[in-house]
């Protein structure tokens, strides 16, 4: 099976009830890790990269292996390639001609400036929907996912940082919606970027009744939910066992995520576990046989631990066993549908 647009995934996923996680790429072990996983639970699955990813990894030899995983290895498995954090219209156009099958444009920051504290500034509603319409055109005229962001989440990806924390209000992403044309809505519900997601000794606490309202506004909507990690307890113990320092780190409790789950959020985006799942293992492997100096020694237990971590995650979603619930759709036929209206 080639690569299926994500709005595939997504539609099937609404049908279902479940969510599917968006599981970030930066290297040849992450991707079997989650490739490995989602054959195992057969489970559909969406591979994202960020633009550091891509730059990071050679972004036309990423491509390339998730290609491979997708059409050689793996073709009974629904794989979605997605860009995660789009900052601009040459940046979509680039991945369209990758052969990326979801884009996301982050409309919601302005990633050309940054303000005196290093933040990317909250764009207004109209210039949000002004570039996200471009690459809605862009990316639909090829058959291409467009993902789309209302609102704005704290915390720290890659170098993006957000200039403030603005809740998702309804009536704006439903206007939004109707405006650019977009498949899929990343909405703020007081998730966060990165390892520290809420402050030491406070109660974990989503708006999820926001997802209740989206979701009524916009039910073909795929709703989309960023920094989702959870940071697991035991992979940030073992990280600080084996010398490194992740303080006080906590992430969004599973349950919660389950709760958005069934209120309406299709997609759940997941970066930091990964890496902390990858270097937990690596230090492990480094304290415990300081003689080992074969790459292969550390990075295998390391894409053992992310595959181990994905397969509880796929359970927790719902995905598992959803692989087969439908036939392929291809970027060609993407292109028909969007261009009948």
């Amino acid at each position: 099976m080639a690569l299926v647009p994500m709005k595939l995934i997504l539609d099937e996923a609404n049908k279902g009830g479940y969510g599917v996680g968006a599981f970030n790429v930066n290297n040849m072990e992450q991707l079997q890790a989650i490739c490995d996983a989602a054959a195992e639970t057969s489970s559909p699955v969406i591979i994202q990269v960020s633009r550091n990813a891509l730059q990071y990894a050679d972004k036309g030899l990423l491509a390339a292996m998730v290609r491979y995983m997708a059409e050689e290895k793996y073709p009974h498995i629904p794989m979605s390639l997605h860009l995660d954090h789009g900052p601009d219209i040459e940046t979509i156009k680039e991945c369209v001609a990758l052969g990326f099958t979801s884009v996301m444009i982050d409309g919601s920051l302005d990633y050309s400036t940054k303000d005196e504290k290093g933040s990317h500034p909250v764009r207004s509603f109209d210039d949000n929907v002004a570039i996200t319409k471009e690459a809605v055109e862009i990316a639909h005229a090829a058959g291409v996912t467009v993902e789309g962001e209302i609102g704005t989440l704290g915390g720290i990806e890659d170098d993006t940082v957000a200039g403030g924390v603005h809740l998702t209000e309804p009536d704006e992403a439903e206007e939004f919606v109707k405006q650019t044309g977009i498949d899929a809505l990343a909405i703020a519900i007081g998730t966060s970027h990165g390892a520290y997601k809420f402050p030491v000794g406070t109660e974990a606490k989503l708006a999820l009744d926001i997802v209740d309202d989206v979701h009524s506004r916009c039910p073909d909507i795929g709703l989309v939910m960023h920094g989702s990690s959870s940071v697991p307890a035991h992979m940030v113990e073992e990280v600080n066992k084996y010398g490194g320092k992740v303080p006080n780190a906590v992430g969004i409790p599973t349950n919660m995520i389950q709760d958005a789950i069934g209120r309406g959020m299709r997609k759940v985006n997941i970066d930091t576990d990964g890496r902390l799942a990858i270097t937990a293992a690596i230090r492990k492997v480094f304290v415990e046989n300081p003689a080992d100096f074969d790459g292969r020694k550390y990075l295998g237990p390391a894409r053992d631990a992310v595959r181990t971590w994905i397969i509880e995650e796929m359970k927790a979603f719902g995905t598992a066993g959803h692989a087969d619930d439908y036939k392929p759709v291809t970027l060609d036929d993407m292109k028909k549908l969007y261009a009948a209206g």
